[in-house]
C-alpha cells in the first residue's frame, strides 16, 4: 500500500450546476455504479479555477451555458478510502483539494450531452439542494454537505427559492 501521507492532494474544482428553480445537476458515474457526483476535475497547469470549473462542465456534460454565481470561501479537502490509495490517478495523490463553484445553467435539457469525448457520467437528473449528499459516495458525503451549506443560499438566492 502507498504510504498517504507521503501524497499530495490534487488541485481541482468541482461545479454545483443549478437550474432556474434551484435545482442541481448531478451525473451516475460510468465506472461506479450507482455513484452520482456534480462535474469535478483537476485544474491544469497555468489555469485558473475559473476558468477550470468552465472546461470541466464542457468537458463532462457537453455546455459551456453556464455563469459563475459564486465560489467557495476557501479550499475543501477528502482523502480517498484506504483501497483507492495508489491505484486512482496513477497514484499520485492521496484525495482532493476543490474550489467549488455554484454556476446557473443558461441553456435547456437538450444542451446537456453526456456523449463527450472521455465520457464519465451515463444518466443525469436535477435533484433538490436537500437530496445531494445523500446521492454521493460515503468519502464525498462530508464535502457535498460543505458545499451546499456554503454555496446553498448562492443557488436559492440566484433561482428566486430562497427560504425565510
Amino acid at each position: 500500500m502507498t504510504d498517504r501521507a507521503s501524497l499530495p492532494y490534487r488541485p481541482c474544482v468541482g461545479v454545483m450546476l443549478f437550474d432556474a428553480r434551484g435545482r442541481v445537476f448531478v451525473g451516475r458515474r460510468i465506472d461506479t455504479p450507482d455513484a452520482w457526483q456534480m462535474p469535478q476535475g483537476g485544474i491544469d497547469e497555468g489555469e485558473t479555477p475559473e476558468a477550470a470549473a468552465l472546461r470541466e462542465l464542457e468537458e463532462e456534460i457537453g455546455t459551456s451555458k453556464a455563469a459563475l454565481v459564486a465560489g467557495t470561501a476557501g479550499w475543501l479537502t477528502y482523502d480517498l478510502p484506504d483501497d483507492l490509495i495508489g491505484r486512482v490517478w496513477g497514484g499520485r495523490w492521496r484525495g482532493q483539494r476543490q474550489k467549488w463553484f455554484a454556476c446557473r445553467f443558461l441553456g435547456d435539457d437538450t444542451d446537456i450531452r453526456l456523449d463527450t469525448k472521455h465520457p464519465e457520467f451515463d444518466a443525469w437528473r436535477w435533484v433538490e439542494l436537500d437530496q445531494l449528499a445523500s446521492l454521493i459516495v460515503p468519502f464525498k458525503r462530508a464535502i457535498y454537505t460543505a458545499v451546499v451549506d456554503e454555496l446553498g443560499p448562492a443557488v436559492r438566492q440566484a433561482a428566486g427559492t430562497a427560504t425565510a
